[in-house]
């Protein structure tokens, strides 16, 4: 059973003509590095084989630094370096993939899935009256009773092929066509003999023929195949769901006082939208006036409503509940946190890790050897004696049986599937490899502010601050996201008056130290003592006038539900759990204490964070970062694999191999889990398929199985693959419970 789509050329037709580099180039995205990326639909990817040329020939090209294919949504992502748009579009059509523009808001009927269905009764209905003539024949019909049951079922047989077979028929010559090989091919050639040899025998009144073995085959595959495209619908049916109830447009204020309904797609950042109670908002946004509730249900699967007010950041997707707000867009609806969320699960089963990359290349590689094999067995059977049709026989035998269909879907289909659980769960997966890596784990990291705790911190000590400097150091907050800053901001009341907001001359913000700015000759700084007031020997956050402290903050955080239960089964069964934080020590010594964490490092700076995971990294551990800041974006990407919230600031989830939504710390060991049980699958499905291969193949060669026996094992392996995976969406709480594991509950969307 191979993973082709049926129907790709009719979809290419009606999708239109291709794209221009125009609007190739208008739709791809700037993604903040020097790099652009770009995703196109691609409906004639059928296979391993047509990732490897898709993904080797994109790869190729000047200036490009990543394909990747998506089986599942047929989309191409090419990522490449400078504004100048190599030849994509003409590379892939040159290869037989027509490329298209693909637009997130189709909807309607799926095309495949109803050929599907239509073929899968034609060949059910054809294989059940062939199967009841063929009985007929293996009870003793003879003569011209056999014949004719033979007749009929070549009658039968005809249209199956014409309306089932058509689909491995296109794809096998769309590959032929251009120079490539597929799984389709043996399949359309296998079904081709046996039916041909079938008629020869029935013409010549042989005493045997196949034509159950070519529906029946058809029948088998066809079942694997819709299974297989339900799964992966099914695996993106939430995102799908996010997509359809995000808004179309939204109504867009203009400066003179008019208003227009624009589509989302011309919603720019630094537009005012006005977003009535019950809508949803389109794109991430900053609240300018009114105050309203917030169902973020959708996003995080809080059920609670969260009130928002002006200058609250509000993510795409959430729905306004009780007042109008303004707002004005911050990002494009392509880079909204609901649009990242999408491309994210997307992306889940796109990764090339080692068992995948192992499948791929096998599979790749299938074709010519299925053939050679068939050849030489048919060569061996005439040398040894045998008469033509004998040795026509065993080799088509060998052709269906030899298919490793049941390898390429041991690994993408358990990704699939475990990407399904994960997203229930509320846990993003960006890279399919990073499953793996997560179950290799057996060192944990957490950053504090923001991870273990809830990022939310409270001033306490806000009485004891004269008002002018609490004005100051708020005007100063005002430009940072961090959470301190934020917590100065919303303790200092109103917001910071316009007069002390435009009496900085320049104020910039320095990742791990904090916020500076100048006012004349005044040098103001809000941050770490040891950095604002140049004193090593002071600890916390503090606001500095020209090097000396004015005012002292006291903070305390809240941590996160789950997170003792989670430090507790992370250490019991993955391994040592440590705390890096660039926190005083007197905050991480009282959050170490209340989680059960032993080993932890107070003021650590970025780099500090790196030279530690490094350190473990050393020592032969693998190490799992879970932080949030954009002071841990480092340490995430030194880690061997990592974790952010999906509060995280934005270069955090960026490089982050998984984004959880929810507040609660248990996604963590939900994720390790779900990872484990993955890599028992693959594995699980990989041993499948070889023992399969070790026993069926040469029985197969010795002449042992018929045609349609060897249809049936076939198609079998490849059920019994994907009904393996399927397991991993009937795990148990239980299993997790007995791994020590907290259970998380299901994300409410």
């Amino acid at each position: 059973m191979s993973c082709c789509a049926p129907g790709t050329e009719d979809l290419a037709a009606a999708l239109g003509a291709l794209p221009s580099d125009e609007e190739v180039a208008f739709a791809a995205r700037d993604m903040g590095d020097g790099t652009r990326q770009v995703e196109l639909s691609v409906p004639g990817v059928h296979c391993a084989a047509c990732i490897h040329a898709v993904e080797t020939a994109l790869g190729k090209l000047d200036t490009v630094e990543r394909a990747r294919v998506n089986l599942s949504t047929k989309r191409v992502s090419v990522r490449w370096r400078g504004n100048t748009l190599p030849p994509i579009v003409q590379t892939l059509d040159g290869l037989g993939y027509t490329p298209h523009l693909f637009d997130d808001a189709q909807e309607g009927k799926d095309p495949v899935l109803s050929e599907l269905l239509r073929a899968l009764a034609v060949s059910g209905f054809a294989a059940g009256n062939i199967m009841l003539l063929s009985v007929s024949v293996w009870s003793g019909a003879e003569g011209a009773t056999r014949d004719l049951f033979h007749w009929v079922s070549a009658l039968i047989a005809l249209p199956a092929l014409a309306v089932a077979g058509g689909i491995y028929y296109r794809s096998a010559w769309g590959a032929l066509r251009h120079g490539r090989m597929n799984m389709d091919v043996p399949i359309a050639i296998g079904i081709t003999m046996a039916y041909a040899l079938s008629i020869y025998d029935t013409w010549h009144s042989g005493s045997h023929a196949y034509f159950d073995a070519s529906v029946t085959l058809l029948f088998f595959l066809l079942i694997g195949r819709t299974l297989d495209h339900v799964m992966r619908n099914k695996a993106r049916a939430a995102v799908a769901g996010l997509a359809r109830l995000s808004p179309r447009g939204a109504l867009v204020l203009f400066g003179d006082g008019t208003r227009d309904y624009r589509p989302i797609g011309e919603v720019e950042p630094g537009m005012r939208l006005l977003v009535a109670a019950g809508e949803r908002i389109p794109v991430d946004a900053k609240v300018v006036q009114g105050a309203s509730d917030l169902d973020c249900s959708l996003v995080n699967g809080e059920s609670a409503p969260q009130p928002v007010a002006a200058g609250a950041e509000i993510q795409a997707g959430t729905l306004n509940l009780t007042g109008p707000l303004t707002l004005e867009a911050t990002r494009p609806a392509s880079s909204s946190f609901l649009a990242e969320m999408m491309r994210l699960m997307e992306a889940a089963e796109g990764g090339r890790a080692r068992y995948r990359r192992i499948a791929d290349r096998v599979s790749a590689m299938y074709a010519p050897v299925v053939h050679l094999t068939a050849l030489v067995t048919f060569i061996g059977w005439m040398l040894a004696g045998a008469d033509w049709h004998q040795a026509i026989t065993i080799a088509i035998a060998v052709l269906i049986i030899t298919c490793p269909c049941a390898l390429g879907l041991a690994v993408p289909i358990v990704q699939v599937v475990a990407a399904r659980r994960l997203f229930e769960n509320g846990i993003m997966v960006r890279d399919g490899a990073a499953m793996e890596r997560l179950a290799q784990a057996d060192a944990v990291v957490f950053d504090k502010t923001g991870t273990l705790t809830l990022g939310h911190p409270r001033l306490t000590n806000v009485h004891e601050i004269a008002p002018r400097l609490l004005g100051v150091a708020s005007a100063l907050a005002a430009h940072s996201c961090h959470p301190l800053s934020l917590a100065i901001a919303a303790q200092a009341g109103a917001a910071p008056s316009p007069a002390l907001l435009s009496g900085f001359d320049e104020v910039k913000e320095l990742p791990g130290f904090g916020m500076e700015a100048r006012a004349g000759d005044t040098l103001w700084r809000l941050g770490r003592a040891n950095w604002a007031a140049h004193a090593s020997q002071e600890s916390g956050t503090v606001l500095s006038r020209n090097g000396g402290i004015v005012a002292r903050f006291a903070f305390e955080d809240e941590t996160r539900a789950g997170a003792r239960a989670t430090i507790a089964a992370l250490t019991a069964n993955v391994g040592p759990v440590e705390m890096l934080s660039g926190d005083t020590e007197a905050a991480c010594r009282r959050v170490a204490a209340e989680l059960g964490i032993d080993t932890w490092r107070a003021a650590l700076l970025p780099a500090q964070k790196v030279a530690r995971i490094e350190e473990l990294a050393q020592e032969g551990r693998k190490v799992l970062m879970v932080g949030d800041g954009l002071n841990d974006a480092p340490a995430l990407g030194a880690a061997h694999v990592s974790m952010a919230p999906a509060t995280a600031a934005e270069i955090g989830r960026n490089a982050a191999d998984f984004v959880f939504l929810r507040e609660s710390l248990s996604a963590v060991t939900t994720a390790i889990e779900v990872a484990e049980r993955a890599g028992q699958l693959i594995r699980q499905n990989i041993g499948i398929a070889i023992v399969y291969n070790v026993i069926a193949v040469p029985i197969a060669i010795l002449g042992y199985v018929t045609p349609l026996i060897a249809a049936i094992a076939m198609s079998g392996s490849s059920l019994l693959v994907i009904t393996n995976a399927l397991r991993l969406m009937r795990a148990s709480r239980s299993a997790a419970a007995a791994k020590a594991l907290p259970a998380t509950e299901p994300v409410a969307a």
